[in-house]
């Protein structure tokens, strides 16, 4: 790499939100922002809006060529081709060459991985699992992401999609994906989107429990309205909390048993409920581990700010 190669670019498109930075070699991040990931049906619009807001970041710091290339973390992003794959939280189907436009559009070199792969990558490069070779990373956001790390690689199987921890079935027979169709799986009770739908579920179900969720349209409820609500002692708001930390926890003992890591690292938009998902969470991955794996394992929230961890894993992948 020659000297005059200072920055690189970090993208982290989300199921909601692709926020991107530019980042120093030392991992400092210098500038930010963030777009819709799902207002462009095609692609390529996409990059363009992207290109649009990079531009002028880029050049702030000295222009183009002082860039060593852009990394790329999205979901169902393959590490081996730079596509990203039937991504199920995403407009854009099929298989979308995604690292090859980019490169098109910029003239950088670009890499792509899995979103939770490169946030990974970041906790473990300036966050709280620095010096850790065994962990895993969940992102609990739109939808739920993972990333495995062993003897300090990252796993990514033989095809580059290994760690869906976010897709395993634990409740089979259960809630259909809303975009998969599986039934039971992780996601569709654990992430943002899982938190609302149980919401609908329980208000449904018990007509008569009063609630400050019974404010909000149905259509309109969010994750971030529950919080809210179970902050204010609402009894249903916290049952939700209650039973999502509850399948979260069954499936991180599973997890544990799986790869015995040192620690699970959660980050993404439903931390911010505190112990509210923590709590249970923590009570139920305990109770479901075996003896030898019982009070091992650190449970802990990302230190790095919200979206930083991924920027950082993401430009990560470019430098030499």
């Amino acid at each position: 790499m020659s000297q005059e190669k200072k920055y690189a670019v970090g993208i982290d498109i989300g199921g909601t939100t692709t926020k991107f930075g530019i980042v120093d070699a030392h991992g400092h991040i210098l500038e930010q922002d963030r777009i819709p990931s799902n207002e462009h049906d095609d692609v390529q619009d996409f990059i363009n809006d992207l290109h649009a807001r990079l531009m002028p970041m880029m050049n702030k710091v000295g222009g183009i060529n002082y860039f060593v290339g852009i990394g790329m973390g999205a979901p169902n992003g393959n590490i081996y081709t730079g596509t990203i794959e039937y991504a199920p939280n995403l407009k854009w189907k099929g298989i979308i060459p995604i690292a090859e436009q980019m490169e098109q559009k910029f003239g950088l070199p670009t890499r792509l991985t899995n979103d939770a792969n490169a946030a990974a990558v970041g906790e473990m490069m300036y966050g709280c699992t620095k010096g850790m070779k065994h962990f895993i990373t969940i992102t609990l956001g739109t939808g739920v992401g993972s990333g495995i790390v062993i003897d300090g690689k990252i796993v990514v199987g033989h095809d580059g999609f290994a760690g869906e921890l976010g897709h395993t079935i634990i409740r089979p027979g259960g809630r259909p994906h809303w975009s998969t169709g599986m039934k039971g799986s992780l996601e569709a009770y654990a992430s943002a989107t899982g938190v609302r739908d149980t919401a609908i579920e329980m208000l449904t179900k018990h007509p008569e429990v009063p609630s400050l969720l019974r404010n909000y349209r149905i259509n309109e409820l969010t994750s971030e309205n529950v919080y809210e609500c179970a902050m204010k002692g609402d009894k249903i708001a916290n049952e939700i909390f209650e039973f999502t930390g509850q399948i979260l926890g069954e499936s991180l003992a599973n997890f544990v048993m799986f790869s015995s890591p040192e620690a699970i690292v959660l980050f993404g938009g439903l931390t911010k409920a505190g112990n509210l998902i923590l709590k249970p969470t923590r009570e139920h991955m305990e109770a479901n581990l075996l003896p030898i794996f019982k009070n091992k394992v650190k449970l802990i929230f990302s230190q790095l700010k919200e979206s930083d961890a991924a920027i950082l894993g993401a430009s990560a992948l470019v430098w030499e």
